[in-house]
């Protein structure tokens, strides 16, 4: 089950949407959206797990342990 991972500033929503639901079609795909500081959340396919980088859901030693769980790692 391959798991990708997608990093999102403000300004990639709209190259990063088509690529996201594109990996979330994927047979047994596991898809999980960062969003960095100041970036709204974009319409996304229902499976695709959304967290955002902030002290409230996910720090900094957290998104290093999802790069490190991902197969794929794509920064926007």
């Amino acid at each position: 089950m391959p798991a990708f991972l997608h990093v999102l500033k403000s300004d990639s929503a709209a190259l990063a949407i088509p690529v996201i639901e594109a990996n979330a079609r994927e047979a047994g795909a596991g898809v999980t959206v960062v969003l960095l500081d100041g970036t709204t959340l974009p319409s996304l396919p229902p499976a695709v797990t959304v967290r955002r980088l902030s002290p409230s859901d996910l720090d900094y030693s957290g998104l290093l342990d999802l790069i490190f769980q991902s197969d794929r790692v794509i920064t926007w």
